[in-house]
């Protein structure tokens, strides 16, 4: 498959206080993202994940190696614009990305600010905004919607401006369950249906399990990367990094313990109940 996203000995550092050294935040991270792929990044606090996603649109510039977004190297400012325009970011308080008091007049923004035709906007927006299941609310006032609305709404902005690629960084960690599933279902019916590249920043292990792949971010390194039963049968070096597991993953763990031969990579509720059902018919 073509390439989205490549990194080589990524390497960034914040700026330290003054004779302190500074602490790198990515130790020199080596990953390709293929285009069309869903891809979510997991980590504790302070383990790279956000700063990694940051450097995907050139929000941050690598202090050590490269990051390429579709061949474009980062650190060309003269590609900065174009970068931008093929990642979207979208970050996890959505009133920081809402610009105005109209849904329609806030989804356009982006897209007369790059100089689009007035009536390419128009197709734009109302493309945007059925794709994330808003088209209803194309009047209303954004500051009058719920939390996992005003996402779908952020989301749509940047769809507006259509990159390959849509970063979400930690976008779902403000919101309620029901917010969550919203965003949820509207990040996965882009990629499913439009074939955008998603990359999904979290902390929430369940919101993994209908990735492509999952990757987990550790003291600014990648400890983990596989399918998400491949990573998820990791259950002792996921707890070592101070992660938890699926929560059908974490019963399937224990009843391993207690002697029960099951296996770990059975992620979704029907998969571990059948898993369950199996042992006890021949029990």
């Amino acid at each position: 498959m073509a390439v989205m996203i490549e990194t080589e000995s990524l390497r960034f550092a914040y700026p330290a206080d003054e004779g302190e050294k500074p602490v790198y935040a990515l130790r020199g991270v080596d990953l390709t993202i293929e285009k069309g792929s869903f891809v979510v990044i997991l980590g504790h606090n302070g383990s790279g994940k956000s700063t990694l996603a940051k450097t995907f649109n050139a929000v941050l510039l690598p202090a050590g190696g490269k990051v390429w977004v579709e061949g474009m190297d980062t650190l060309n400012q003269d590609l900065l614009l174009a970068v931008r325009q093929r990642v979207g970011m979208v970050f996890q308080n959505p009133d920081n990305q809402i610009v105005a008091n109209v849904v329609e007049e806030d989804v356009a923004f982006a897209p007369e600010n790059l100089g689009v035709p007035t009536e390419e906007i128009r197709k734009r927006v109302d493309a945007a905004l059925a794709s994330v299941g808003m088209s209803e609310f194309v009047t209303h006032a954004p500051h009058l919607l719920s939390g996992g609305q005003k996402q779908r709404i952020a989301i749509a902005g940047v769809i507006a401006m259509e990159p390959a690629c849509v970063v979400l960084d930690e976008a779902t960690a403000m919101l309620d369950p029901t917010g969550r599933r919203e965003v949820l279902a509207a990040v996965h019916r882009l990629n499913r249906e439009k074939g955008i590249t998603v990359v999904l920043i979290t902390h929430h292990m369940n919101e993994a399990e209908g990735a492509d792949r999952v990757i987990v971010m550790d003291d600014g390194r990648v400890a983990l990367d596989g399918t998400p039963e491949k990573v998820f049968a990791e259950v002792k070096d996921l707890r070592h990094m101070g992660l938890t597991v699926p929560d059908t993953v974490d019963l399937l763990d224990r009843l391993r313990n207690d002697g029960w031969d099951l296996p770990l990579d059975a992620l979704s509720v029907d998969a571990c109940a059948e898993a369950i059902a199996g042992v006890l018919k021949k029990a």
